[in-house]
């Protein structure tokens, strides 16, 4: 029999036997019932959430009443191989519904612990063995039970399943609940800048600080006058273009704007590119549904078309200020509304000029832009906690797991 070793083990099984490497047919069964009244939720079968009701997600698919007819009943603790397994790992879920007869349905045949196989159907290590023994698996492609029954899955004792599955249960419980922090200050964050800037038809924000109170009404001002958005292609095979960092929509993270994972012009092999840009910028990301992406950046660089690089020109306008006016609710409504209705639809630079925004005095944005800066910040710091808790994890599961390459004959 084949055994698989890992790089850890908790004390009280380190005496024991290695783990015994059976296949997946050995330990899960394939189940297509589909006898049901069409009466279950219907799962959304997803990577982050794994098996849920579409309505928890707002997962917007029609289906006809007949085709539902010939749907599968999941049940809590099913396994489901979906079309993108093979990218993500098998999905788990925690509720009683109904999929698509496209999905395979998978559910134990022998005493195991479904929470430690949950755990591992998505590891690297799982993904990886199952990528490298199954030819043939790409996007739009499925893997076959046939497949994964050739697999071979670890089975140590349940008691020592029970024990990785409750660490890593907890490392999960750490992570949703530093999550919850970061959303919750999202949501702070996002409640007060509707206070602070004017709503729709105001002049004023419902909330001002003290020391701006008695100071009078904003004042109404064309964007395209204290604006200057970046023009000019530039050509990113050449110096120093070529040698720039390149920021595209995607390498700008919602709500905080975070530049992450960027490459340079030269390393994406860019033969066309658009605009250059420095710290004197703020980067607007003008597409949708991409709208409330906006980042002032820290570095010399290049834009793809997607974005608009946009700085103040004139002193009636902070630098500090102008990402939060674009993020603010009165603003993404009009770019909304002033979208082109093309195939990528985009706030075009008319349209982004055109808007009147209400400005208060350079003295009451800094107070504005310095205490949502503060906010970002305490994000910033929430969001590197919970990165941090992700790798603790994933180190932990590189650990607890056998790698395929460890497996003795």
């Amino acid at each position: 029999m084949k055994t698989g070793v890992t790089k850890l083990r908790f004390p009280e099984f380190r005496d024991s036997k290695e783990w015994p490497m059976i296949s997946g047919d050995k330990i899960f069964d394939p189940i297509s019932n589909k006898n049901h009244n069409s009466d279950l939720p219907i799962l959304a079968i997803t990577q982050e959430y794994g098996a849920i009701p579409r309505e928890d997600i707002d997962y917007q698919v029609s289906v006809t009443k007949k085709s539902i007819e010939s749907y599968k009943v999941v049940e809590v603790g099913d396994f489901i191989i979906s079309l993108r397994s093979f990218q993500g790992g098998i999905e788990y879920s925690n509720f009683k519904g109904l999929c698509s007869p496209a999905y395979i349905i998978l559910r134990k045949k022998i005493d195991v612990i479904n929470q430690f196989f949950k755990q591992y159907f998505k590891t690297n290590i799982f993904i990886q063995n199952m990528n490298k023994n199954i030819e043939g698996i790409r996007d739009g492609k499925m893997v076959s039970y046939k497949q994964f029954s050739e697999l071979l899955l670890p089975n140590p004792s349940p008691e020592e399943q029970q024990k990785i599955a409750d660490c890593l249960s907890s490392a999960d419980e750490l992570i949703t609940t530093q999550a919850q922090k970061v959303d919750a200050l999202k949501a702070h964050k996002k409640g007060l800048m509707q206070q602070l800037f004017p709503a729709e038809g105001e002049i004023v924000p419902k909330l001002r600080f003290p020391e701006f109170r008695d100071a009078g009404e904003w004042e109404k001002t064309p964007l395209g006058r204290v604006i200057e958005i970046a023009s000019g292609q530039v050509d990113p095979t050449k110096s120093p273009y070529c040698d720039l960092p390149h920021v595209g929509g995607e390498n700008i993270e919602s709500d905080t704007g975070a530049i992450l994972n960027v490459s340079t012009a030269k390393e994406l092999y860019l033969i066309s590119g658009k605009y250059a840009f420095d710290e004197s910028y703020i980067l607007y990301s003008k597409i949708r549904p991409a709208l409330n992406k906006v980042a002032r950046p820290e570095f010399k660089g290049i834009c793809s078309a997607d974005i608009y690089p946009i700085r103040p020109a004139t002193s009636e306008l902070l630098l500090a200020y102008l990402p939060y006016m674009l993020l603010s609710k009165m603003f993404l409504e009009y770019a909304k509304k002033h979208s082109d209705r093309g195939k990528i639809p985009k706030v075009n630079r008319d349209a982004l000029k055109a808007y009147i925004p209400s400005l208060p005095t350079p003295a009451e944005q800094r107070r504005i832009a310095d205490c949502l800066t503060s906010i970002d910040e305490l994000v910033a710091a929430q969001a590197q906690k919970l990165d941090a808790l992700k790798a603790h994890k994933k180190g932990l599961m590189q650990k607890l797991f056998p790698v395929m390459d460890e497996v003795d004959l």
